[in-house]
């Protein structure tokens, strides 16, 4: 099988699966528990703790376990918006961020907050002179992602911080780095935020475990309530087999470097093969992340190019896999054509993909330019 949705999620790696059966046979104890069980357990989370804010480049005890990538994304919304709505009524966004995100902020929108979306333009960049005009003195809550997880273009995440200076506002700076962790170098220093959302299954680790970095853990009110865990963080017993394994996840995941070379060799070598077919159309940036390619095949609709993929053992996705069945909202707002974004398919790449795995790929989307394909 070759496997290019790893955007969606990744295949979990036998010191993964290793890590999390341990825990299911030998760790099993409930970490808030006195006991030496519980205190065993407790050891376990903690060291996962370390390994995953050391990938992060974040210290440990400014980072927190929840259930998912969605969990603390919500967390960080809810609880930044609760924390800081005495002190303004605008949040700003952009309009392709991940629905873990979009959502929380819409409801806010019903209840009377102000909302500035950034629209990305044919490239799905943001302009950093849009973000500047947004910000201003009542702006309590920024929100970008780090990489958008449907075209793989890179935020300007960085600039906000300045634009927040500059407008002297209390914004809060949060960054949905579920795509760009352990892909490309990040840290809230570089990135210049106060929050930063994660998740274990887009890096190799199961699913049901995200992480969300804050600066000082009164930076939020907390969303998830009903017990002390994760410092009154995220409430509810922690996952330890799933933490254990993101704990190793991350440290497999360290040679950021080395990997994004070795991915971004293949998807060049895919892009120089597809890229002059008459039925295919780039729609990733050429600076895009290196994980993630999406392109259209004009002449069949998306899900009919998936299901002609599937039949041959190669997995790819109609766009994000959080929006199945819609239109995608993210190349709507870059303004593409109809044509185009109704065959639009996403590539999405893991350091374990091979060079064999993207020539079958080259030659199913040949097949389907042959048979199919229309200028």
């Amino acid at each position: 099988m070759a496997y290019f949705d790893n955007s969606a999620t990744t295949k979990p790696t036998e010191n993964v699966i290793d890590a999390i059966n341990f825990s299911l046979r030998e760790c099993w104890g409930n970490p808030s528990s006195l006991h030496s069980l519980g205190t065993n357990s407790n050891n376990a989370l903690n060291k996962a703790r370390k390994q995953v804010a050391s990938l992060l480049g974040c210290p440990q005890e400014n980072f927190f376990f929840t259930s998912s990538g969605t969990g603390a994304n919500n967390t960080a919304i809810f609880g930044a918006y609760e924390k800081q709505k005495r002190l303004g009524n605008r949040i700003v966004t952009t309009s392709i961020e991940h629905p873990s995100v979009l959502e929380p902020i819409k409801r806010l929108e019903q209840n009377g907050v102000e909302v500035i979306r950034l629209t990305p333009d044919k490239n799905g960049k943001i302009n950093e002179d849009d973000l500047f005009s947004a910000i201003n003195d009542k702006t309590i809550l920024v929100s970008m992602m780090a990489v958008n997880n449907e075209v793989g273009s890179i935020m300007p995440v960085s600039k906000i911080r300045s634009a927040v200076k500059r407008a002297n506002a209390p914004a809060l700076v949060h960054s949905d780095c579920v795509q760009a962790f352990g892909k490309i170098p990040l840290s809230p220093n570089t990135l210049g935020a106060d929050i930063i959302t994660i998740s274990a299954h887009k890096i190799h680790g199961p699913k049901g475990v995200g992480g969300i970095y804050l600066k000082a853990k009164n930076i939020i009110k907390p969303y998830m309530l009903g017990g002390e865990q994760e410092s009154n963080i995220f409430a509810g017993t922690q996952g330890t087999p799933a933490i254990m394994g993101f704990g190793v996840a991350a440290d497999e995941a360290k040679d950021i470097k080395e990997n994004a070379e070795k991915v971004t060799e293949l998807k060049n070598y895919l892009v120089e093969n597809i890229k002059d077919l008459k039925s295919v159309k780039i729609n990733s940036p050429e600076d895009s992340i290196p994980y993630i390619l999406n392109i259209s095949i004009l002449g069949l609709p998306s899900q009919p190019i998936v299901n002609f993929m599937s039949e041959r053992n190669i997995q790819i996705s109609a766009g994000s896999a959080c929006k199945m069945g819609h239109r995608s909202p993210v190349l709507t707002a870059m303004g593409l054509d109809s044509k185009i974004i109704d065959s639009a398919v996403r590539i999405s790449f893991s350091r374990y993909n091979t060079l064999d795995e993207v020539e079958q790929l080259i030659e199913a989307i040949k097949e389907i330019n042959n048979k199919y394909g229309k200028g």
